[in-house]
């Protein structure tokens, strides 16, 4: 019987987790401190550890290297209430095996500790062979906390310490760089240079020299010696944004810097050998451009060493509220404007806007924002008008749409055993769907149709409660009708 032990100074989340696994084949430990914590681990063995990063005095970052000595094998998946980016990298660097965020979802808690169980077994199975609170004022800091950034702070995680090239995907705006500069600080090369630069921003003629420098008289105006990116940056960390605009010529001799670590300068004959970690990044969708003929294939799976895709802003809407006052303490500070709070109508239309600049194009707003504002709080005429007008144009969607009598409970089990028994991977997702449908059907019934009394019941800002409801009203979405 696996034994899960959970080291938690909060009674009641202890509780709560005994709860998901009250059943006769795992056992549950608890314990409510560090030392607790490491003696049940050395008695009793567990295979998985559940353990918070906050246990008053003590880290749980520190507890970790503690719990390892006991056993190497141990697979450890931290929990937190204040969990920002940095902590997550740091926590899968340390070789946890997954970052949980508090309040704990009792699916995805489950389905985490299940999977740990699986692998624990497994490492412990020989193998047999034949006998042959408040934001700090960091401008490089990652912010979200939605499942998709934590994905993201994941894998920096598990990439920075791998000295291997790592191509970032995104929208313009999303934060490409900032991705860049956390696997760079997180790495064993963050006391050598980071240096970043835009290929869409440098001539094609210059593009070359920028990265490898050139000789003196190698071309008109080059009338001294200048060393390139790659030798300055020696040991270090380049990153390469916009990559999929280089041109084909400056491909090759980078593909070749990648085979053997050597290249020349324009104009010159030696060869230079540099040591460079890449990150590089793309808004342009690069396996086009290479069935185009405009990028090296070969220089793709090169830089593709590991792939992180970073969401555009409209697709987490739940992170705007923590984005939009983090620039707001920002601006702040720097502009020493007196702006102290945005108002729930505010932020209701900045959460309704679809950004298509992302994280950028907020950035921009709320400065803009706090220079219009004449009081303490940002109000909804503050805003640009922009998003003033988009907001506005938005009418309520149908909810009388969302009234399908023939859905309910025993439908919803009917669909899970269809849709299992039919085989696919898309199960929980079109459950979810219909699970969504069904009890945002009967918040509105019971609310007379009321979405501001029907999102405070549910727990749900309007903003989510109107963009579910607008997914599910036929006509607005492909594929609405889940059953």
């Amino acid at each position: 019987m696996p034994k899960l032990l959970v080291i938690d100074d909060e009674a009641n989340i202890r509780f709560s987790i005994e709860q998901v696994f009250d059943r006769p084949d795992v056992e549950v430990l608890g314990a409510e401190n560090a030392e607790e914590g490491l003696r049940l681990a050395a008695e009793e063995g567990p295979a998985v550890v559940l353990l918070d990063i906050a246990l008053g005095d003590v880290s749980g970052l520190d507890l970790f290297q503690n719990l390892r000595r006991i056993d190497p094998r141990m697979l450890i998946v931290f929990i937190t209430g204040c969990g920002t980016a940095d902590t997550t990298i740091e926590a899968m660097k340390l070789g946890a095996y997954d970052y949980l965020v508090k309040p704990l979802d009792a699916g995805q808690l489950e389905q985490v500790v299940e999977q740990a169980f699986e692998i624990s077994r497994l490492m412990h199975v020989p193998a047999l062979v034949d006998a042959g609170d408040r934001p700090e004022d960091k401008p490089d800091r990652i912010i979200g906390n939605c499942p998709a950034m934590q994905s993201v702070c994941k894998q920096i995680g598990r990439v920075a310490a791998q000295d291997i090239n790592v191509l970032v995907c995104g929208e313009s705006g999303v934060g490409k760089e900032l991705v860049a500069r956390a696997i760079y600080n997180h790495s064993h090369r963050n006391t050598a240079p980071f240096l970043a630069i835009n290929c869409t921003a440098i001539p094609e003629t210059l593009l070359e020299s920028e990265l490898f420098g050139h000789e003196r008289g190698s071309f008109t105006g080059a009338d001294r010696r200048r060393i390139g990116k790659f030798e300055q940056c020696h040991a270090g960390t380049l990153f390469l944004d916009e990559v999929g605009d280089m041109a084909l010529a400056t491909q090759a001799k980078m593909l070749r810097l990648l085979q053997d670590g050597s290249f020349q300068r324009v104009g010159g004959n030696e060869a230079i050998r540099s040591d460079v970690r890449l990150v590089a990044a793309s808004n342009q969708d690069l396996e086009r451009l290479i069935e185009q003929g405009r990028f090296r294939k070969d220089l793709y799976y090169r830089l593709r060493g590991v792939t992180i895709h970073i969401p555009p802003l409209r697709e987490r809407r739940e992170d705007i509220p923590e984005l939009a006052h983090y620039f707001l303490f920002r601006f702040n500070r720097q502009a020493r404007i007196a702006v102290q709070s945005i108002s729930a109508e505010a932020m209701e239309l900045l959460q309704g806007y679809d950004w298509p600049g992302n994280v950028r194009e907020l950035q921009s707003v709320i400065r803009e924002t706090l220079i219009a504002s004449t009081g303490p709080t940002i109000l909804p005429e503050f805003l640009p008008a922009e998003i003033q007008r988009v907001a506005s144009a938005q009418p309520d969607p149908d909810v009388g749409a969302l009234a399908i009598s023939e859905l309910d409970w025993q439908n919803l089990g009917q669909f899970v055993d269809a849709a299992i028994s039919a085989g696919g991977g898309d199960v929980y997702r079109r459950a979810k769907e219909v699970f969504d449908r069904l009890v945002i059907t009967r918040a509105l019934r019971q609310t007379d149709r009321n979405q501001y009394r029907a999102a405070e019941v549910l727990g749900l800002s309007r903003v989510t409660l109107r963009a579910k409801v607008r997914a599910m009203t036929p006509g607005e979405k492909e594929g609405e009708n889940a059953t």
